[in-house]
């Protein structure tokens, strides 16, 4: 059964990592960047620590948005928070930690956006990932206010964030249109279908809809293409550039 709310799911333009295009991706600075340049929430990646920590992580490895090196998975917090997450992406963001899970949600609050917390596993850690990021929520996330949406490109990590806390809703994200997606999102009782830009068309939008559920694309940077999309009836626009975008539709 697809869960309805009050308010609308999804705002209409979100912030991808934060706002990817001007700071550097899933860091405090990025989230409030997002906020300056008017996006309506914003949408990060949790992934664990080697001790079990979600912190806010796209990549498997360290390498490319931090000063370390090696797998995620493998890195204790300790280490983890040592390291610089800003300075690959220009001089200015030196010395911007990876932050907590905890944290980003705390700020997220802060500035008064709606969450999207992509469950991003590394290999044969999807229940853990889920139920870590659950907990997580359940302690720093104030009742009063519209529970985060989480997704995921992993069916177990749905899955288990259902079992865990049912309450929460979920959207599926997909890349391409798979044979069976409806199927899959109706048995993880999602609320959402996110759906990469360069592979949805008018029609499978048009399919998305009609079922009942809300429709989330990524990661759309170009003002004519949201528009185009939003024509399609997305609900969301996930973008680096919420600047852009907010000023198109």
């Amino acid at each position: 059964m697809v869960v309805r709310w009050a308010a609308p799911l999804l705002p209409r333009v979100i912030g991808h990592r934060g706002a990817a295009a001007a700071a550097p991706e899933n860091t405090l600075p990025s989230l409030r960047e997002a906020k300056r340049q008017g996006a309506g929430g914003v949408e990060f990646d949790a992934k664990l620590t080697a001790d079990g920590v979600p912190v806010l992580f796209h990549d498997e490895t360290l390498d490319r948005t931090t000063n370390g090196r090696g797998p995620v998975a493998r890195t204790r917090l300790l280490d983890i928070r040592r390291l610089d997450a800003g300075l690959w992406f220009g001089p200015e963001w030196r010395r911007t930690p990876v932050p907590l899970l905890e944290d980003a949600l705390k700020l997220v609050v802060e500035l008064d956006l709606d969450v999207n917390v992509e469950i991003k596993p590394c290999p044969g850690r999807e229940v853990e990932t889920a139920q870590q990021v659950v907990r997580v929520i359940g302690q720093v996330w104030p009742r009063e206010r519209k529970p985060p949406l989480l997704s995921s490109f992993a069916p177990g990590s749905l899955l288990a964030a259902r079992l865990a806390a049912p309450e929460l809703p979920r959207g599926l994200l997909l890349w391409d249109d798979p044979e069976g997606w409806a199927s899959q999102a109706r048995e993880l009782a999602c609320v959402s279908v996110h759906c990469a830009e360069q592979y949805l068309t008018a029609g499978w939008a048009a399919e998305i809809k009609r079922a009942g559920y809300a429709l989330a694309v990524y990661t759309v940077n170009d003002p004519v293409r949201a528009r185009v999309l939003t024509g399609w009836g997305a609900d969301a626009i996930i973008t680096d550039r919420p600047d852009v975008v907010a000023g198109a539709i």
